[in-house]
């Protein structure tokens, strides 16, 4: 078990996902300050807010999330910070400890495990689907005149570390909700059945905007 700074957002973060961050809030202020000065590495978690806003306190937090490793860091005055950081390992909250002076729980990690990686079949099957979805993505893009999305190539999935299913799940345009279920997913099948919704329900979203611009 480990006591982390916790910083509890409107959003999931998956493992390898990028998250940048604006720091404002006094307490967060703080909690920057003691991860870039920690022995143990600049490392926090973050977890979604089940309920409540991400400024002021208050809130009610899930307890699964993922440790977050500060990569980039940028003084931006009156104590505000510019980061860059990225998402490591999947984690469980098993206490929470007070926000004094900023939120902490003890954690553990939550590794995907043994049977952790989708089949090539899976993988292949993810990949087509999120190609048919960037397929409505750009007809959309067109008719705005945007540059057109490019969709995944399944080499440079492969290509990245760690699980692949995540990687795929990046390419993906999903709500908080979605991108949760993949999180919490304890199965590889779990998780695959997880993403496959997350991109029917973008598909579905984006041909309900496509049919409104015919």
């Amino acid at each position: 078990m480990t006591v982390m700074p916790m910083f509890p957002l409107g959003s999931a973060l998956l493992p390898g996902e990028r998250l940048p961050l604006h720091v404002f809030e006094p307490r967060y202020q703080a909690l920057v300050r003691d991860c870039l000065t920690a022995t143990e590495g600049p490392v926090f978690g973050t977890v979604l807010i089940a309920r409540g806003h991400e400024v002021g306190g208050g809130d009610i937090r899930n307890d699964v999330g993922t440790a977050v490793r500060i990569v980039s860091h940028v003084g931006i005055g009156d104590g505000r910070w510019a980061l860059d950081c990225v998402g490591q390992e999947r984690i469980r909250v098993r206490h929470w400890l007070g926000d004094d002076p900023y939120p902490r729980a003890e954690v553990e990690p939550w590794p995907v495990g043994g049977a952790g990686r989708i089949s090539d079949h899976q993988l292949q099957h993810l990949t087509d689907k999120i190609t048919e979805l960037y397929i409505v993505l750009t007809r959309i893009r067109e008719l705005r005149e945007d540059p057109p999305p490019a969709p995944p190539r399944l080499f440079d999935v492969l290509e990245q570390p760690g699980d692949h299913l995540y990687a795929l799940a990046s390419w993906v345009p999903m709500g908080a909700a979605d991108k949760f279920a993949v999180l919490i997913a304890e199965t590889a099948d779990d998780r695959h059945r997880a993403v496959a919704n997350a991109i029917d329900n973008a598909r579905e979203i984006a041909e309900f905007r496509l049919s409104g611009r015919r």
